[in-house]
């Protein structure tokens, strides 16, 4: 059958399509969140990795940057300051924060619990295993206790994979200390 309109344009992808529902993907605890893949680098052919993360308040990530990657925040439920660049913004439900690489930023959790949806553009397969390096597979789907950072595994394991650059601790203690007051 010669049919054009049953030839695959070489332009299109020959991925297939991703499709998961609430609670599935792989689930892994980092910095005391529960981070649900929900589309990996290889699965888009690197077009994007995107990956639900619930937090807790008083969650916050050191200052870094993405060398190679943008990184968008979408808070789809609770609060967050973000620190970018320099400057402070607090994000709440239903906002955006993106990015882009090479940026220094930071996130503090503000609210009780909060409920991000995070894409990463290009996908970005070094900054997944990072993740599960660093965190460990989430045997529940819940999120973990409350731990400190543990920032000599995150610079070992940022500087083996390349894809985030530590540049410092989380500029948030002001915000933290008047948060758990």
């Amino acid at each position: 059958m010669n049919d054009p309109r049953h030839q695959q344009d070489p332009r299109m992808s020959t991925r297939t399509a991703i499709i998961r529902a609430e609670g599935e993907g792989d689930a892994v605890w980092f910095n005391s969140d529960l981070f649900t893949f929900k589309a990996t680098a290889d699965e888009t052919e690197q077009a994007f990795t995107l990956f639900e993360e619930r937090s807790q308040r008083g969650k916050a990530t050191p200052l870094h940057l993405h060398p190679k990657a943008d990184e968008t925040f979408w808070v789809i439920e609770g609060e967050i300051r973000v620190h970018v660049d320099g400057a402070e913004t607090t994000v709440r439900q239903g906002g955006v924060a993106s990015v882009p690489r090479g940026m220094p930023h930071a996130m503090l959790v503000t609210s009780e619990t909060a409920l991000l949806l995070t894409i990463v553009t290009p996908g970005c397969k070094e900054l997944e295993m990072f993740f599960r390096e660093v965190g460990q597979p989430a045997t529940q789907r819940t999120l973990p206790p409350s731990a400190p950072l543990p920032m000599d595994r995150i610079r070992a394991s940022a500087m083996r994979h390349g894809s985030v650059v530590i540049l410092g601790p989380p500029p948030f203690k002001a915000h933290a200390a008047a948060d758990s007051a």
